[in-house]
């Protein structure tokens, strides 16, 4: 059996007050752009007109994948296992913006496909070594499914128990995109051909061969109804935690950062299971892999950068937080009219 999530929808309790509080700052009425939209956001996600960030988190789950047995990456399944190393010594892109903005880094073994070394900031949950080739077979079981959504929501109750009350999730894992992109395309109803893109940078022939595998992918696991069921064939196991772990960051009540393609395919999932879930993100970025770009405008969302980034790993994320502490800041410390004393 999935796992059960409460998810309420928002108060508006607080909206007049906090749209007041933005409008009455020295400034002319909506200068700050999106910066307003975001502090009255997070301001509604914390039911509170003196907004806060503590402990900021972000978690990157990691795992392979059977088809790219099936030649659908430009990489080797090696490298899943490579950069998770890279992640623990401080070496990834993730690694470096969470040092510099101070935001914990913690890595999810959900299934690589090898026996990682312990360390500190590597949290192990492994379902299994890789998921099956959805060409031939479900990605998983429905019970490791269950496993992988109670999983992530575990790991984010253990960050909130902590004091963290903002938290966003990155992915590492060889062949994700196409997972991503079948969830999408099933979820979505939009034609493969726009849910497909380069992933890790694959040339036009490598490209094609890619669409032909999913498409038969596709063909091969028709009749599926339930989002459910659409993750537990094609989703990874780090997919389906990120799912898990959006679901429960809500039902806490939590800021829910979002990153790029793979981490909002896994949003998808956790909207198609519970619609208010969207109330409770903000949208880091906008990725330069097509599918993401629709995805948004799917999710009727606006991201807050656009800088052509296709790394994954929760690196959007990191880039766009300090964002969201202008929005917290400018709404706690900014004058008034009347407090500086100035006419309008």
């Amino acid at each position: 059996m999935q796992p059960d999530f409460l998810i309420p929808p928002l108060s508006s309790a607080l909206d007049a007050a906090l749209q007041n509080k933005i409008d009455q700052k020295t400034k002319p009425l909506g200068s700050l752009g999106q910066l307003e939209k975001l502090a009255l956001q997070i301001g509604r996600v914390q039911n509170s007109l003196t907004s806060c960030l503590n402990k900021p988190c972000i978690l990157i789950f990691a795992g392979d994948h059977g088809i790219v047995a099936s030649g659908v990456s430009a990489y080797p399944q090696s490298v899943t296992a490579q950069m998770v190393a890279n992640f623990l010594t401080g070496g990834a892109a993730i690694s470096v913006f969470a040092r510099q903005h101070n935001i914990a880094l913690l890595i999810v073994d959900a299934g690589v496909n090898a026996d990682l070394e312990s360390h500190p900031n590597l949290l192990d949950a492994k379902i299994g070594k890789g998921t099956q080739n959805f060409l031939i077979d479900p990605a998983m079981t429905y019970d490791q499914c269950s496993q992988a959504l109670k999983a992530g929501a575990d790991l984010v109750l253990r960050q909130y128990e902590a004091g963290c009350n903002c938290i966003g999730f990155g992915e590492m894992g060889i062949g994700n995109t196409s997972s991503a992109s079948l969830l999408m395309h099933c979820l979505t109803d939009l034609p493969l051909e726009q849910c497909v893109g380069r992933g890790t940078g694959l040339n036009d022939q490598q490209l094609q061969n890619k669409l032909a595998v999913l498409q038969q992918a596709v063909t091969r696991h028709q009749n599926l109804i339930t989002p459910f069921e659409v993750l537990a064939t094609f989703g990874g196991f780090e997919v389906a935690m990120m799912v898990g772990a959006y679901l429960k960051a809500a039902e806490l009540g939590m800021l829910v950062l979002v990153d790029g393609f793979i981490a909002s395919c896994a949003l998808l999932v956790a909207h198609k299971l519970h619609p208010n879930m969207l109330d409770y993100c903000v949208f880091s970025h906008v990725s330069s892999e097509q599918g993401h770009q629709a995805l948004l405008q799917h999710f009727k969302a606006k991201a807050l950068l656009n800088l052509d980034l296709r790394l994954g790993e929760g690196s959007g994320i990191a880039l766009a937080y300090p964002l969201l502490q202008s929005a917290v800041t400018f709404l706690n410390e900014m004058a008034t009219f009347d407090e500086a004393g100035v006419d309008h």
